[in-house]
């Protein structure tokens, strides 16, 4: 495999990264589990009354092929009322198939991550339809070319790790949406991409123009630079029938699968939020169980998405400190389980990128982060509760991150940062701490520098504009947009892709 590596590094699909210092102060791939709000008695009470929902309420499934494949595996099935019963027996067969790591790749190898364990990543996603623009700092609707342009902020910044699309391009067909879609996000960053797909035909799509990138459908299998997020449970534990047929299809076709379930507690779930762990909990063992029954080892991931319904009102919430602990608490289950999970954090319910939104997604992506997540999307850029991206935002939420993944790291105690014989010396009158060998030398790897946030003295702040946060954000970004230049996708294959399918992305915004 290392030979073949070896080969995609120097031509097709993959390539070697730009010269771009690499974080050492916050790498990603960390590994988190500072923060556990569940002990682990209610980890376990939670795990058998999950198994009990399953044995006793079950999930509406619809007449269809998977119904029929609950059937085959010995789950009891109500005909009449839609159910299916899933024994426990078939819960613990499915954990052991299931892979207890799942390697996502980037076109740059140097953003592949390894999923599993306690190790953090962070990254966008969501569904957005609207942009605050960067030049007007009016909504608007999104469009296939945020797509593209977010892509390349991505690609640019350090602290986000992934790209999940973030926003829906409203400006092209509904037919034409996932493959554009995917191409839009491939061809201007070199971190893995995450897609959703709304057919089977996407997905075959879809997997068809990766393996054009990657250079073969073997090659494919063995360095996912694709994986796609499925919600396909309704809450409260139904499937939804086209969205399964999607599932179905995706780990036939041997991608990376993230299990995205997402009850609102209060509205979709129980208010009590262990009542809320325990259904998502069964939402997502019904899936391990699914996906395993198509096809044993299947690579998927545990998606975990709890959200809270503000209860004075029934609307959505997420930048509630309700929400962070469910994802912390979601990261234990998987961790419980010793399966890879994707969770979120980083919503805000601000409209604006403002002191409401810094202080929502700090809460709720450091939760995340500090339990352990191992796949933290919709870290980055949005606002309105999912409905708004805002561009400054991934910068902001880039400087963010970074400073959660300084957390994650900990406090290393070795002999030498103990400091003893230093505190000796210095305190016997011998120099200054800031001036010793061992502050020069940890200067870069021991503290994190925010590269947008503000330390400045008050005068020289002044003297140079005055500027907040959120301006400092959009200059930077405005920067990247117009200076920024991914690795593009080899021209021989971006031509046969254009020439394969409709894609109605401008050269111009193919990272070229």
């Amino acid at each position: 495999m290392e030979d073949r590596r070896s080969q995609r590094r120097q031509g097709g699909g993959r390539h070697e990264r730009h010269e771009r210092k690499q974080p050492r102060v916050a790498p990603p791939g960390l590994e988190g589990g500072w923060y556990r709000p569940l002990r682990d008695e209610d980890i376990k009470r939670i795990h058998e009354a999950s198994l009990a929902v399953l044995e006793r309420t079950g999930i509406e499934v619809m007449a269809s092929e998977c119904r029929e494949i609950f059937r085959q595996a010995g789950a009891s099935i109500d005909d009449e009322h839609n159910r299916v019963f899933i024994p426990r027996h078939l819960v613990e067969e499915a954990l052991t198939k299931a892979q207890p790591e799942v390697i996502l790749c980037g076109r740059d190898p140097t953003h592949d991550l390894r999923l599993g364990g306690r190790r953090v990543y962070m990254g966008t996603g969501g569904a957005a339809v609207k942009v605050l623009d960067l030049e007007t700092q009016r909504v608007r609707e999104s469009t296939l070319a945020d797509v593209a342009r977010i892509g390349r902020l991505v690609d640019a910044l350090d602290n986000i790790h992934f790209y999940l699309r973030a926003c829906v391009a409203r400006d092209i067909p509904i037919d034409l949406l996932d493959i554009n879609t995917y191409y839009a996000a491939a061809a201007n960053t070199t971190k893995h991409v995450t897609v959703n797909c709304f057919s089977v035909p996407s997905v075959r799509e879809v997997v068809e123009m990766a393996a054009m990138i990657a250079g073969g459908r073997e090659a494919l299998r063995e360095h996912p630079i694709v994986s796609l997020t499925v919600c396909w449970t309704v809450s409260p534990l139904r499937y939804a029938p086209e969205t399964v047929e999607v599932l179905t299809e995706a780990v036939r076709q041997e991608i990376p699968v993230f299990l995205s379930s997402a009850p609102q507690a209060g509205a979709t779930s129980p208010a009590a939020l262990a009542g809320t762990l325990v259904q998502i909990n069964a939402e997502e063992l019904s899936g391990v169980v699914y996906t395993q029954l198509v096809k044993s080892g299947a690579r998927i991931v545990l998606g975990y998405v709890p959200s809270v319904a503000d209860l004075r009102t029934g609307s959505f919430s997420g930048g509630g400190t309700e929400f962070a602990m469910m994802h912390a608490a979601a990261a234990q289950l998987g961790q419980f389980y010793n399966l890879p999970v994707y969770n979120s954090a980083g919503l805000a319910d601000s409209k604006i990128p403002d002191i409401q939104a810094g202080y929502e997604k700090g809460i709720t992506s450091l939760a995340a982060a500090l339990a352990g997540s191992n796949y933290i999307h919709h870290s980055a850029g949005l606002l309105e509760s999912m409905l708004t991206v805002a561009y400054e935002q991934y910068v902001i939420d880039d400087d963010i991150n970074g400073s959660i993944m300084r957390a994650v790291r900990g406090i290393e105690v070795t002999e030498e940062t103990l400091s003893v014989d230093l505190i000796d010396q210095v305190c016997r009158g011998e120099g200054h701490f800031l001036g010793t060998p061992q502050s020069l030398a940890l200067m870069n790897t021991e503290y994190y520098y925010p590269h947008t946030g503000d330390r400045k003295r008050r005068e020289d702040w002044e003297a140079d504009g005055s500027l907040d946060m959120r301006e400092r954000a959009r200059r930077r970004a405005r920067q990247i947009l117009q200076t920024h230049k991914p690795q593009p996708i080899p021209p021989e294959v971006e031509a046969a892709i254009r020439q394969r399918f409709q894609i109605l992305l401008p050269a111009t915004l193919s990272g070229r």
